[in-house]
This record gives structure tokens, C-alpha cells and sequence, in this order.
């Protein structure tokens, strides 16, 4: 690519999103993804059991993964979004792959988290494939992944736990870079107080519909690069509307 004045483009560039949505298990992050057009999956956990949906065999290994980024890549076919269910199990086949690739039983066998250094480079490829199927094949890219919670030190006040993305410190970092949205998946919990008699007050938690955070508070990590609102429906149909009004 020649970088000369020619080449300069400005305004919003029309690529699909990079979406990586995190929660506890069973909230409907697959299902949210599987609503997305044309979606294949790459599964490197057994979950879509219940979903009607276009699948990769069962990934055992990190070379599974990327043999089936390389074939959306090389191959023709009219999937326009792609999925990986899920990042943190994605994470762990990564680990199995660095430790055999430098003949050691563990990650942990290296020592002082180098290999957890390695893991984050050989991470960055795996991105770097999805980046490939974005810009070049016009595919958008899901990640779905679990929830853990983590202490936060906080450089402009107190230190305190939140949730965020179940992996590493280093691959967690570059993901979150990576992605256009991160979208924790939770419970809209609402608190009600109710008469327990002799003068009491009950106060009961009621989990109410399942729904997305797209900004970050203390109590979760989250963004987007498109202005959404902050909160809404766990639902694809509800997301692609944000963001088309977004867009706009």
C-alpha cells in the first residue's frame, strides 16, 4: 500500500463490529450471537446443543481454530458473521498449543509468566486472522466469553472488584484494545421492599429481563466505539438497531 497524500481517507469507515459479549453462563450470549447475519460458529466449547445454527466440528486444539479461520479466508461462502464460543475456552486451547509447541507439559513450566507472554502473541494472531475475515471478506466478528470477577486498582481512587473478562491479564488487555464493543451480559436486577410485618421491611433482589452494559462502570468493564446507549436488550435485533441509529 503506497502512503502518499493519495491515499488519505477520512469520515467513518463502514467495516462490520468486532463485539466481544461476556457474562455468566446460560444468560444467552450464543443465542445473541446466533441472532447476527449468516453466523458460523467456531466452537471450542460443546454449547449450542439448543440453536439452530451453521457449526465448525468441536475445536480440540488451537490449530483447529485457526484451520477454520483460514478456510472462511480462503474459501467461498456467504456466512457474514463470524463467531468463536468461546474466547475463554479459545484462551485455554492456546495454552495447551504454546506449552506443546516448545515441548513443555504446562504453560506454567516456563516460568516468571512467559508463557503467558507467549500465549498473548500467538492470541494477537488468532485476532489478527479475525481482522482478515473483517476487513478483507466483510464478515463481522462475535467473541463470546465468560465473567470473572477481579480486584481493579483504581490509580484515582480506592482499589475495588468488578467484572471482566474470564483470561489472562495480558490476553484480556489486548482483546479489550482489539474489540469495538464489549458488552457485559447481565440481569437487570431490581431491588423491591416489601411489609414483613411488625413494622419490618423486606427487601428482596428480583433478577428482570437479561440486558447488555456497553460503557464501563466500576462494577463491570465495558465499551463501544459508536456512541450506544449505555444499556440495552440482550437481543441481536435490539443491538443492530443501536447501532444503525448509531450510525446514522
Amino acid at each position: 500500500m503506497a502512503f502518499n497524500l493519495a491515499s488519505i481517507r477520512r469520515g467513518p469507515q463502514s467495516l462490520p463490529p468486532r463485539i466481544v459479549i461476556y457474562g455468566e453462563h446460560g444468560l444467552g450470549k450464543s443465542t445473541f450471537a446466533a441472532g447476527a447475519p449468516a453466523p458460523i460458529f467456531i466452537q471450542t466449547e460443546d454449547g449450542l446443543a439448543s440453536l439452530d445454527v451453521a457449526s465448525f466440528p468441536l475445536a480440540a486444539r488451537h490449530e483447529d481454530v485457526l484451520e477454520a479461520v483460514g478456510a472462511l479466508y480462503a474459501e467461498e461462502h456467504e456466512y457474514q458473521t463470524v463467531v468463536l464460543d468461546s474466547l475463554d475456552w479459545a484462551e485455554k486451547l492456546i495454552w495447551s498449543y504454546v506449552a506443546r509447541r516448545a515441548d513443555k507439559q504446562s504453560i506454567e513450566d516456563f516460568g516468571y509468566g512467559k508463557g503467558y507472554q507467549h500465549a498473548a502473541e500467538a492470541m494477537g494472531e488468532l485476532l489478527a486472522g479475525l481482522n482478515a475475515l473483517r476487513t478483507e471478506r466483510g464478515m463481522a466478528v462475535i467473541l463470546t466469553a465468560h465473567a470473572q470477577v477481579r480486584r481493579f486498582d483504581d490509580p484515582t481512587s480506592a482499589s475495588y472488584d468488578r467484572f471482566e473478562l474470564a483470561l489472562h491479564k495480558a490476553a484480556s488487555a489486548l482483546v479489550s484494545e482489539w474489540a469495538d464493543v464489549i458488552a457485559f451480559a447481565t440481569h437487570d436486577t431490581i431491588v423491591r421492599t416489601e411489609e414483613a410485618g411488625f413494622n419490618k421491611r423486606l427487601k428482596k433482589a428480583v433478577a428482570s429481563d437479561r440486558v447488555i452494559h456497553v460503557e464501563r462502570a466500576p462494577a463491570f468493564n465495558a465499551k463501544n466505539r459508536y456512541g450506544l446507549p449505555a444499556k440495552l436488550p440482550l437481543s441481536w435485533d435490539a443491538f443492530s438497531s443501536a447501532l444503525a441509529d448509531a450510525q446514522r
